[in-house]
Formats: structure tokens, sequence, C-alpha cells
């Protein structure tokens, strides 16, 4: 009776959502001639982490919305059914809601989300205080009825986690705890540390992630690595660490290990493979730099893992198999020629489904073991989600579950019932925005003085008037490794919306049209850059449609270093500029950033070794700051470890000595990016307002 009344309340439950889900339309439809506007950011529905169910019936999904009376996003794990679109609430109300995984037999999800512990175990307040803190652990619900159990209860919190092929166990990573202070007299104030390659922010020395071992139900927690070394950590943006890769027999680990828990270390990374019954771990390639995100074959006889191609991180990542056993690696994607973002073994064994961003979007191919072809899928017109790490999901053979995006329609799920089949859309989360009246988005191309190829997009008003004349307005991406595809951009349709044509420049660097591409920038940070971008510039006004007295630049990270570079190389062009988060001191980059020393690779080395300083100074837009004349808006996170804030106060202060209007906006909250809905719509209408005072004229927005 228990199980027959679990399924009947599935079932309502799947009809419920269905039928809201079907009724959705005519809300819809009576918003639809408005244009996008700031308050629509907080409308637009997140979608994040789908994963296929074994039986390929089902597809789990992260679905989150803005709640800005919290200040945070309200999280909701979903069950999508693939043949009828029907969606189930399976947990809701949970913060730190993430990574959900399927059990072998998919009776149960794994996921993610914040729990708080009792002191006894470990945890600490934020202030040093008794009271818990809130950290992620390792839940499991059961489909049959919902009910949760809480599998871990790690005193720094999980940081990823893998089920066992059988079920019966996870095995998940987390941070080992400090060593403890002295207990003679006053040492327990002592909490001074050795300080390593982190960044400046650090306030106590950073301690190693090992990987543990726990049963489905939780309990009996063992420790299977410990030392000196660690698994990865990382820090947004980027992609997720090297996960943990389970042989299909469930005796042996595969992982990605560096020398030390120190972030500017973790580009000395190598795969290892681990008996589980034994503890006995060996390196599987023998690499010591930049070899990760390790994966066993069907048959367990092999395992692919990304390397940088030579072993130079200024090139892709390509996909590398190995004998299980060890042996020399061989390289199946050195014809394809493109940065991987997402690799699986097909169920065959004998070939691959892999992603990366490639000319006007991110693509997926079949990919042979033997690297003798490629053969791209059609995904029409949608381009999946990647931001250094494709947001999907595929078992093997059949389909392929995805997020992704129309330049006229936010993230929505989507399904291919194989690799031949054209994408279907399973969600309808986000078509209010796209009722929206939007602006059309197009990719354009031109050549540098040079002769380099590149490519950017333009997107242009929503009531665009080829006879009309219009102000410009650069937006560009950060990275440099990335790339702006043809895909929905809020920010592009917030400033189209306002009259703008908006383009979003591709430059050297960039990693959407090959390694030769990618790699142009090594020792050349700003100077060729900046001609692609200016070139750019140059194509786009050839057109006709664009008012050569009103043109601003603006980016955030490596965007804000463009921009603060171009504002200084090219100093008459410029009504306004917005530089977030920029780098405008190489140096700065390599002695505070969390990435710290490896910053010194494209540059030839450390800053402080012979003359190679002079490399970083003649790279650092701060070089051109005193001829700085465009009024700009700096924005900056003070507990920014990525890019560091001392270098948002260079530009402020170097823009203010030279009484060019500025102003400096700082948020005081860790991270590289706005992560909250409140201080992340902020950032957008300061954006927006201090281009539209020089632009338009026009007041705050």
């Amino acid at each position: 009776m228990p199980a027959i009344r679990a399924r009947r309340i599935a079932a309502s439950r799947l009809f419920a959502t269905a039928l809201g889900f079907l009724t959705l339309g005519p809300a819809v439809a009576r918003a639809q001639s408005r244009p996008f506007e700031l308050a629509d950011l907080g409308r637009i529905v997140r979608v994040a982490e789908p994963q296929i169910s074994p039986d390929g019936g089902s597809v789990a999904v992260v679905i989150s919305r803005a709640n800005y009376a919290q200040n945070q996003y309200d999280a909701t794990l979903v069950i999508v059914d693939v043949a009828t679109g029907a969606q189930r609430v399976l947990i809701s109300g949970r913060s730190g809601l993430a990574s959900p995984r399927w059990s072998p037999s998919g009776d149960r999800i794994a996921f993610l989300a914040s729990a708080a512990l009792p002191p006894d175990r470990g945890a600490m307040a934020p202030s040093g205080g008794s009271m818990a803190r809130p950290l992620a652990q390792l839940h499991s619900v059961r489909i049959a009825d919902d009910s949760v159990t809480l599998v871990t209860r790690a005193p720094l919190g999980v940081q990823q986690f893998a089920w066992r092929p059988d079920g019966g166990a996870f095995a998940y990573v987390t941070a080992d705890a400090p060593a403890p202070r002295g207990t003679a007299e006053g040492e327990k104030f002592n909490d001074s540390f050795e300080v390593g390659n982190d960044d400046y922010l650090v306030r106590a020395a950073p301690t190693p992630s090992h990987i543990w071992l726990v049963s489905v139900g939780g309990g009996d927690d063992r420790r299977l690595t410990s030392g000196a070394w660690s698994l990865p950590t990382v820090r947004p943006p980027g992609s997720p660490p090297s996960p943990l890769a389970w042989s299909p027999d469930g005796k042996k680990l595969a992982f990605a290990k560096v020398p030390t828990p120190h972030s500017g270390d973790f580009w000395q990374s190598s795969v290892q493979v681990m008996d589980v019954a034994t503890g006995a771990i060996t390196a599987l390639a023998g690499g010591t730099r930049t070899e990760g995100f390790p994966l066993f074959s069907p048959d367990g006889a092999h395992v692919a893992y990304w390397y940088s191609r030579n072993g130079d991180a200024a090139y892709g990542r390509d996909l590398f198999v190995v004998p299980a056993t060890g042996g020399t690696p061989r390289n199946v994607t050195a014809t394809l020629d493109r940065n991987l973002a997402r690799t699986f073994w097909n169920a065959d064994g004998r070939s691959f489904l892999v992603a990366a961003n490639d000319e006007h979007r991110v693509s997926f191919w079949e990919q042979s073991l033997d690297g003798s072809s490629a053969r791209k899928l059609d995904l029409g017109g949608v381009s999946p989600n990647s931001s250094f790490w494709a947001d999907m999901s595929y078992r093997g053979s059949g389909a392929i579950a995805f997020v992704g995006t129309t330049p006229t329609r936010p993230a929505e799920l989507y399904v291919m019932r194989d690799a031949s089949s054209a994408p279907r859309r399973l969600t309808d989360v986000n078509a209010e925005i796209a009722s929206r009246a939007l602006g059309r988005t197009e990719m354009i191309e031109w050549k540098g003085p040079d002769g380099v190829r590149s490519n950017g997009t333009l997107t242009f008003p929503p009531n665009f008037d080829a006879a009309h004349s219009y102000p410009l307005v650069l937006v560009i991406h950060g990275g440099p490794r990335s790339a702006t595809l043809e895909t929905f951009s809020s920010q592009a349709q917030l400033m189209a919306a306002h009259g703008w044509v908006v383009f979003q420049p591709n430059y050297r660097g960039s990693d959407h049209l090959g390694n030769a591409y990618q790699r142009l920038i090594d020792n050349d940070a700003g100077e060729g850059p900046g001609r692609d971008v200016m070139a750019g510039i140059a194509a786009v006004r050839k057109r006709g449609l664009v008012d050569g007295s009103r043109i601003a630049v603006s980016g955030w990270s490596y965007g804000g270093y463009m921009t603060t570079w171009l504002i200084g190389r090219y100093p008459g062009l410029w009504r306004a500029a917005v530089a977030g988060a920029p780098v405008t001191d190489l140096v700065d980059q390599y002695d505070l950033g969390d990435a710290n020393v490896s910053r010194g690779r494209p540059l030839g080395g450390s800053p402080w070794v012979g003359n190679r300083r002079a490399a970083y100074d003649a790279q650092s837009p701060m070089r051109y700051a005193s001829k700085i004349r465009t009024p700009t808006l700096v924005m900056h996170n003070v507990g920014d470890d990525r890019v560091t804030v001392t270098q948002g106060y260079k530009l402020w202060h170097a823009l203010t000595d030279n009484h060019v209007p500025t102003q400096f906006i700082a948020y005081p909250i860790p991270g590289h990016n706005a992560a909250d809905p409140v201080r992340a719509r902020d950032v957008q209408r300061r954006w927006l307002g201090w281009l539209a005072k020089y632009l338009d004229g026009s007041g705050p927005i």
C-alpha cells in the first residue's frame, strides 16, 4: 500500500505540474510587446545541471529564481519527463542546492546542499563563535516518496562526490581540518601561518583536500587519501574541479592530484589511479602539469583525460587516451582543434561525445577513438550553455540533455533522442522573457591589419532602422580564454532596448577558432587583441549605422583589461567607458591573484627575474593610464581574489589625478563577480546609467 500511494502522489504531482506548464501561455501573451528592461533581470529563470536518468526517461535539473527580498537565488530540483515535458518538483527550499546525480539504479538522486552542523562536529561560525555554519553536505532523496537522507557531516563541507557503480557508497572530497594550535601559554591566540602561492586575501594556510568513502545511508566515513598534496579546488568563474571517476567494477578511482593546496600551484596537476581496497596510488601517464578530468572507458581498460596540447597551457585542452594500467597516452582530438569543455565515452567504447566553443556557437561532435574523424552534430540554432564547462548530460548511448539558449531566448532544457536527432525544448520557463521585444543578434567577421580573422556579435535595437545611425557600445568578454557566441545576453538586450547597437568582439586569445588563434595572445596581452577590436569597430562603422561621435567601450575582468587598454592606447575615440574588475597591472596579477605565479608563463616567467619586468609593464594598461581622457566608471568587489581590487584603485587614482570624470563603485563581498541578485542588478543599473549619461545625456537608470 505505501508504494502504491507513493506512485499515486507522484502521478498527481506530474499531472499538476504538467497542467501548470501547459497553461503558461495566456500570461505570457499579455506581456508580449513590452521592451526588455532592468526589472526583467529578476524574471530570468536559471536552468542548470541537467542529469539524465539511467533509463533515459527523465532529466533532473536545477531551476532557480531570483529572490530579492532574501537576496538569493531560490533553487529547486525538478524532474522533467522526456516524453511529455511534465515537471515534478523533488526538492525545494534548501540553500546551496547543486550537483544532482542519479543513483545507478535510478531510485535516488544525490545532491549537495547546505546543512548546519553542531559545534562538536568542528564547524565554526564566521565570527569564530560557537554557532554552526552551514556548509555543503551530501544528501540523497528517494524518488518514490521524496524522503531525504543527510549522508555526510564533513566539518569543512563536501566539494564533490561520485556514486560507486553498485550504488552502495559514495566517494567524496573534503578539505582537511587545520592543524590544532599549541597548548602552551598564549599559543591558542597564535594564528600566524606560512604564505605560499596564494592570493593576498588568504587569512590562514590552505589545507589539502582529500577523498573519503561513505555508505549510501551515511556514517562509517573512511579516509582514502592523505598527505601534503591535494585534489584541486576551484573558485568561480571557471570549470568545476576535476571530477572523481570510478572504474566500472568499482575497484579503482581516477582523480587529479596537485602538489600543494596553494591555488597558484593547481596547474601542476596529474591524473592518478587508486586501488580502493589497498589505497595504492599510481600516476596514470607520468605527466606533472595540466592533466585532469579522467574517465574510465565502459570496459575499464582505458582512461580518457584532458591535457593541454604539448603540456603548454597556452593551447586548448585535448582529449588523450591511455591504458588504465598506464602507458603511452595518445591524443584523439588533435585534428578537432578546439578547446574542450566536456567529454563522454560512448557506450561502445570506440568513440566519444565532446563539446567546445566553436565559431558562432558551442558545438557537439562524435569523435572517433582513433582520432581520424569528428562528426559535428546538428543543433539547429540552439547553443548549449558553456562557461568553461558545457552544461550537459549523456549516458553513453541514446539521449543527450543540455541547457541551451538562442539569441532571443534565455536558458531552457533541451533533449536529443540520439546524436542524429534535432534538439527538442523540454521547458518553457523563460517564455515571458522570450516574448519581450528583443533585439536581433548576428555574427560578423573581419580581418585585422595583420591578416588575423576575428568575429563577434552585433545586437540591434528592437526597432532598428538602417536609415538611422546609433550609438555603438562595446561589451568585451573576459577570460581571455572564452568567446562571445550567438546566445542570449541579458546585458546586450538591455543596452539594445536603450537604443544602442551593441558590439561584442572576440579577439586573439579567445578559444573558439582553434589553437593558433588562441595562442596568438602569448606575450601580446594588449597590442594584438587591441588591433583585433579596433579592426572590428572599423568593420561595423563601414555599415553606416554608427554615430562615430558616440562610441563607448566596457567589459569585466579581461574585458576590463581591454577596456582600460583601449581608452589609453586609443584615447580619442571613446565617449564613455565602464571597467569592471579590470586587470590593469600584470605584476599585481602575478603577485596577488589566486592563480598568481601561473600567470607568468605567457610572459616568459617571473617579473622579478632578469629583465622580464619590462614585458609586464609594457603589456599592462597602466602604461597608458596618463593618456586616458574618457569618462570611466570603475567597479570592483573588495574581496576579489581573481583580479585584486588593488588594480581598480590604481586605475581610479590615475583617472582622478588627471581630472578625468570617474566614479569607483566597490562591493564589500568576496569573489570575482556579484553572485547575488541584488548586487548583480546594481552592477547593470550603474553600467547602463553611466553609459546613458555620456551617450544620451540622460539621467540615472
